[in-house]
């Protein structure tokens, strides 16, 4: 290397955005020790605080979303992107980055337009099966573009896609973990587990349609480890304490995933990208509810990237009343399907991704410095 590279990475909103982005970040450290990453996210959502937390330096832009409904929040819209627009110039004058890595959300497209325009090369890290409107505006001025699924080239130019996978937490399952995760959760190994998450934030219509039915594992070999996300733990937490049922572990956030993930028997979850990355590194069966409220519904596309290789079973949002908790019973009942789901989606997983997306970021860098 010829100076000491500077890259910036952009995005967040989402832990499936800020953890791919910061295990990136990890990658890109270890690749490159003497490198200096600068992270930009927009002000007041989960990166201003995550990021931090695992030794990165963070610049919040006031950038947010657009509401797809009528509303008053749309009038402001506009003044925050010019202001991010603004700040996003300065912040790439005042760095000097090498390459910009976009990883998806809000800060994103401000920082990546900027960027590009400055002359410093571009990397979008696509995480889903189907790409935001921004991601296929920026894809033509991108040097790279890693994406996760195959036939990609529908979206974006084919000579730039590189398929890496997402990027996923340190996650690894073992026996020795499964055992510390029982006595983590205070669980009951003899038990088979259903995992239960909604993302970071929870998911109500997950919530409900487990609440809704929670009566019928009375008296079963089944526990539940439930992330109910803080805006509906009280409200869980309250109606749970009239059904005296010792064997669900309500938690508002779980910190330890790798435990809760070694001990997960099936895993009810949202259809982002990450999580999918996820179950498929640890080959875990599983229960896909996507979110409706996603831009170009883009979770429904993942969950059916699996079920269409049999790798996933899929529950509509509004029928989770009806048939969360009995596919995730139905899987938990049937030994062939489980190990059926469990193989199937192990050989979407992509190991190496952290790695293979920074030596892109490398190659990017290599040919800027040498030209």
């Amino acid at each position: 290397m010829i100076e000491q590279p500077h890259i910036i990475i952009s995005g967040g909103g989402t832990g499936g955005h800020i953890f791919p982005a910061i295990a990136i970040a990890d990658a890109l450290k270890r690749e490159m020790p003497d490198c200096k990453i600068l992270f930009v996210g927009a002000k007041g959502r989960m990166e201003m605080e995550k990021v931090p937390a695992a030794g990165y330096e963070i610049v919040g832009l006031p950038v947010a979303g657009f509401q797809r409904r009528i509303t008053l929040k749309n009038i402001t819209f506009f003044f925050k992107l010019a202001a991010s627009m603004w700040q996003s110039w300065r912040i790439i004058r005042r760095f000097k980055p090498l390459v910009a890595v976009g990883v998806g959300g809000y800060a994103s497209g401000p920082v990546l337009r900027a960027a590009s325009a400055k002359g410093v090369p571009i990397l979008i890290q696509e995480q889903n099966s189907y790409p935001g409107v921004t991601n296929k505006i920026l894809a033509r001025k991108a040097a790279a573009i890693c994406v996760a699924y195959p036939d990609m080239d529908r979206f974006f130019p084919k000579e730039k896609i590189v398929f890496t996978g997402n990027p996923v937490r340190s996650i690894l399952s073992s026996n020795l973990e499964k055992n510390e995760g029982y006595k983590y959760f205070g669980l009951n190994p003899a038990f088979s587990t259903i995992l239960v998450v909604g993302g970071s934030l929870g998911a109500r219509s997950i919530n409900q349609g487990l609440l809704c039915r929670i009566e019928e594992l009375q008296g079963l070999p089944v526990q539940v480890l439930w992330q109910t996300g803080k805006y509906y733990y009280d409200d869980i937490e309250a109606a749970m304490a009239v059904k005296e049922l010792e064997n669900v572990k309500m938690m508002a956030f779980v910190k330890r995933m790798d435990l809760a993930y070694a001990i997960a028997d099936v895993v009810v979850s949202r259809a982002g990208a990450s999580t999918i990355s996820e179950l498929a590194l640890l080959g875990k069966a599983a229960v896909l509810v996507p979110s409706p409220n996603v831009s170009e519904d883009h979770q429904t596309k993942n969950a059916m990237a699996l079920v269409n290789v049999n790798a996933a079973v899929l529950v509509k949002d509004d029928l989770t009343d009806d048939n969360l908790l009995p596919e995730a019973l139905r899987i938990l009942n049937n030994d062939g399907l489980r190990a059926k789901l469990e193989k199937n989606v192990r050989v979407l997983a992509r190991p190496a991704a952290d790695r293979d997306i920074a030596l892109e970021v490398m190659k990017i860098i290599d040919k800027k410095q040498t030209n």
